[in-house]
């Protein structure tokens, strides 16, 4: 089998200017997809598309927290052959007992209603054409927990789970699911999360060969460009580096 065995005709990917969402495009362009691409960053989004070689760019921009913006721009987009649920964020990494609860509630909103609503959107013209993909990208902070993941890790859990109910719900249409879980990836992630502290964040990546965007972006163009009757439910991804540590044990003093 040749790769690509299939080719998307449409791609739409959320929060495209982030170091996966920007890997991806740059993939998809390559394989000449038509991309309608997600951001809430006008001249950033400007700036990415003037770098791609793609047929066609349709630029959306619309904050992710604002449905009714989100509404707005779908509703003349083309057929979507492929959703790719990118846009997401961590905030903080404070344990529950002293999180900010306003980060809590942009990380639901962002991660969890966004991502439905967005889905809800495109889903009907997905079954009624009976074609279509959707790709959500997760984390492995969604299937493993760890110290002050919280909130986080709560909402990767919910895209896992939603993703294995679209499969169900999505059985008999011909429409694809896939939850994309990358593990320790060096984005602008952790700029994020802390909130611009730009040293906090190199510290995360200090001493190890982390993920990267063009990582993501292969697995997720190779799910994509599978033939029709193949649908990876999952990829968990990690650098060599990073692997399971032993349950926590208190003790005492």
């Amino acid at each position: 089998m040749s790769y690509p065995a299939f080719r998307p005709e449409t791609v739409f990917i959320t929060g495209v200017t982030g170091g996966f969402g920007s890997a991806m495009a740059k993939k998809f362009a390559s394989l000449g997809c038509t991309l309608v691409l997600h951001a809430r960053n006008k001249d950033k989004l400007d700036t990415l598309t003037a770098t791609l070689n793609a047929p066609k760019i349709i630029p959306v921009v619309f904050d992710m927290g604002d449905l009714a913006a989100m509404k707005a721009a779908c509703a003349g987009l083309p057929a979507i052959d492929v959703l790719v649920n990118n846009a997401g964020l961590a905030l903080g990494l404070d344990p529950a007992q002293k999180a900010n609860t306003d980060d809590w509630d942009e990380m639901i909103d962002t991660n969890i209603r966004a991502l439905v609503h967005l889905t809800r959107l495109i889903l009907p013209g997905m079954v009624e054409r009976k074609r279509g993909h959707v790709i959500n990208i997760g984390s492995v902070a969604g299937n493993w927990p760890y110290a002050n993941g919280n909130v986080y890790g709560a909402t990767k859990a919910f895209v896992r789970q939603f993703s294995l109910n679209l499969r169900s719900d999505l059985h008999g249409t011909n429409v694809r699911v896939t939850n994309i879980e990358p593990g320790l990836a060096e984005t602008n992630f952790s700029v994020a999360r802390f909130k611009g502290d730009t040293e906090k964040a190199a510290k995360v990546y200090e001493g190890t060969t982390p993920l990267n965007g063009d990582d993501i972006a292969e697995s997720v163009a190779w799910v994509a460009t599978l033939p029709a009757h193949v649908n990876i439910n999952a990829i968990e991804i990690m650098p060599t580096s990073q692997s399971f540590g032993g349950m926590q044990v208190y003790r005492e003093q």
